[in-house]
């Protein structure tokens, strides 16, 4: 008789606590790519019943082996709109050429007003790089470099300059294949 009643209830316990889940076991695999979060600006619109927010993000993404990107991403959450920039930055990826741990030669890439200036250091320096500077070069991999933002301060113009001047290297072969043509 008491069978037959915690077949037609249920669960004995009353039906409280976790269930167990020894059987799934989820296996989470490293993303490929590391995202950094540069900047989340606040945008509001006025309209009759009040203002209305929205939010932006700059999102650099990068491997940690050479590959290096950012992206926008505009939504009304902040979340969202880090999703958005994440996806962008994934679909914007360029090519960083190095010398080991740090890179060939020294560079200077300008954006708009923004001005960054990247020299390779001897081994053990670290990132010494500011800002924007700092998340482009380590999530490119790039373990010993000196930087200097020069000019205006506004994110995305340094990160865009920091971009261009990492576009600008060249190892000695590709520098020699160019000039003998």
């Amino acid at each position: 008789m008491a069978e037959e009643r915690t077949e037609r209830r249920g669960r004995r316990d009353g039906g409280r606590g976790r269930k167990k889940r020894d059987d799934r076991q989820e296996v989470r695999e490293k993303p490929e790519f590391e995202e950094r979060v540069v900047h989340i600006s606040r945008n509001s619109k006025v309209v009759k019943g009040g203002r209305r927010f929205s939010f932006g993000a700059l999102v650099v993404v990068g491997d940690r082996k050479g590959r290096v990107g950012y992206g926008l991403g505009k939504a009304a959450e902040v979340a969202e709109a880090i999703r958005k920039a994440g996806d962008s930055a994934k679909r914007n990826l360029a090519t960083v050429t190095m010398r080991g741990t740090t890179l060939p030669h020294d560079a200077i890439g300008k954006y708009s007003g923004a001005q960054v200036l990247i020299r390779p250091a001897s081994e053990g320096t670290g990132i010494i790089a500011g800002g924007p500077c700092r998340a482009v070069l380590e999530l490119a991999g790039v373990r010993d470099v000196l930087a200097k933002s020069l000019g205006s301060n506004n994110h995305l113009n340094v990160t865009k300059a920091t971009l261009k001047a990492l576009g600008t290297l060249r190892s000695k072969e590709e520098a020699l294949a160019i000039r003998k043509g």
